[in-house]
């Protein structure tokens, strides 16, 4: 099988290079070949904002894997991160990491014994990247959650949970105050926890995880989260084992994933041959046991786990009483241990039956854009419209002055805010305001209206204000799909 390969940026080359020399010890190269792809700083410096080139994204669609190092991203201006983007266009939903107390990895927490998995949704919520400048005063950055991609980050937890025996998992959300939002990722875990009645569910404010993930973290086996909080929450945990160059990470999809280390590209250690490899050889490993190699990914990480027992180390861990090795050695040391299982904590097992050869294939390139199937045959009414104002008048200035504009239409202004905070008919004299205003009409009382009417009322709005936005408010089902301003 083929796979591409992306070296990274700073460190990246030594440590894949020490990597690939480790897996051709255990025999990996005679199952797998790696193609060479350009991706990352070098692409990003020809003026290519993508971070890749045509050629590597062929060859990733063809071997449908991408194994890669750390990899840059622009400062500033220029091209959005690399890691991103190749997660969001191949629709790699699911970002899978788990958590290990390793032997030798000294953490406040290493006592505890460790094993705990964050499943954390990869394409959707605010990093969609989707911003505006609305006003002088305001940015907006708009998060989007959707049934169907909820649903499938959700199954693959419960699959992978499954596999491995895990049989308590939770959804980490913040649905007490984005209760559309993080209420429809919930709503989505429930449903879809529902397909594996032998798996213990739960649900937790995200707040709260962070707080018992530092008091009391073996309350927790897998936990589910959406993109942005899981990446903060997926860091955080990486802490808790000895930070993000011992934690893997794979990024999963229907067909195409990939697999790399997350942490920096470490530029001041770079060419000095003394970076840490550890968390790209366990990305591997998730690697090998993706495409069937179970038994040489137990062989690599029995020999990984007996050598960090006996010491061997890079500089960045371990006892400082013993002797630091470069990464070069710190791969030697683990290759001399292959066919060793290590004393002191519970070896890497391969699963009954378990394949000793590829069992995944490539992807077959579909005719047009994967379309993923969604609700339909929900009822929907509109009840009325939101639109938002570059607004440099008061808030009752522009009330009046939007109150005379409807009049005579099906639409009556409700409410006006700001941040989020009602500001009028009712408020604070302490509300502090910015140059951006919510203005909500909502259809009169026995009135019905269709997208026309509101258009043209957003039509009428404009010719008196600047309208940045706006949005449709409707019922789904009979169910309000908007939410209420704060002191609503």
């Amino acid at each position: 099988m083929r796979i591409a390969l992306a070296t990274g940026d700073g460190i990246g080359p030594e440590i894949m290079a020490a990597t690939l020399d480790l897996f051709r010890a255990a025999g990996v190269d005679r199952h797998v070949e790696f193609v060479p792809v350009e991706m990352g700083k070098s692409v990003f410096e020809k003026g290519n904002t993508r971070g890749m080139t045509d050629e590597a994204v062929r060859v990733v669609e063809d071997c449908g894997l991408l194994f890669k190092g750390p990899m840059e991203t622009p400062k500033g201006g220029g091209g959005k991160s690399i890691n991103v983007t190749a997660r969001k266009i191949w629709s790699a939903f699911a970002n899978y990491r788990h958590f290990r107390s390793l032997p030798g990895v000294k953490t406040p927490f290493s006592h505890l014994d460790l094993d705990f998995a964050i499943v954390r949704e990869n394409v959707e919520d605010t990093y969609g990247g989707i911003e505006h400048r609305m006003s002088d005063d305001v940015t907006v950055c708009k998060r989007v959650i959707s049934a169907p991609g909820s649903d499938e980050v959700m199954r693959f937890a419960f699959e992978a949970a499954r596999r491995s025996g895990i049989t308590l998992v939770h959804c980490g959300h913040k649905a007490n105050i984005m209760k559309l939002t993080d209420g429809m990722f919930l709503e989505r875990f429930k449903a879809i926890a529902a397909g594996y009645p032998e798996i213990t569910t739960g649900d937790v404010i995200v707040d709260a995880l962070c707080m018992n993930l530092v008091m009391k973290p073996k309350q927790y086996r897998m936990v589910i989260l959406p993109n942005l909080q899981g990446d903060i929450v997926s860091d955080l945990a990486a802490g808790l084992v000895g930070g993000l160059g011992f934690a893997p990470s794979a990024n999963i999809g229907s067909n195409i994933s990939i697999f790399e280390a997350v942490h920096g590209t470490a530029p001041d250690i770079a060419g000095k041959g003394i970076a840490n490899p550890t968390a790209l050889v366990l990305s591997g490993l998730m690697m090998l046991r993706h495409i069937g190699l179970v038994r040489h990914a137990a062989a690599i990480e029995n020999a990984l786990l007996s050598a960090l027992e006996g010491g061997v180390r890079t500089g960045d861990f371990g006892d400082p009483q013993r002797p630091v090795l470069g990464t070069a050695d710190f791969i030697k040391g683990i290759a001399a241990r292959l066919g060793s299982e290590p004393r002191t904590v519970k070896p890497a097992a391969v699963p009954a039956g378990g394949a000793d050869a590829v069992t995944a294939r490539p992807p077959v390139r579909p005719a047009g854009p994967v379309v993923m199937h969604t609700f339909t045959g929900l009822r929907k009414e509109i009840v009325g419209v939101d639109m938002y104002l570059d607004g440099k008048l008061s808030a009752a200035a522009t009330a009046a002055m939007l109150e005379r504009t409807c009049e005579g239409s099906p639409f009556r202004l409700s409410l006006i805010s700001c941040r989020g905070t009602q500001v009028w008919p009712r408020g604070s004299v302490f509300t502090e305001c910015v140059d951006y205003w919510r203005a909500r009409f909502e259809v009169r009382d026995g009135a019905t209206v269709g997208q026309q009417e509101a258009v043209q009322l957003v039509g009428k709005v404009a010719q008196e204000h600047v309208v940045t936005e706006y949005a449709l408010l409707r019922t789904f089902d009979g169910v309000r799909g908007f939410s209420m301003a704060q002191g609503q």
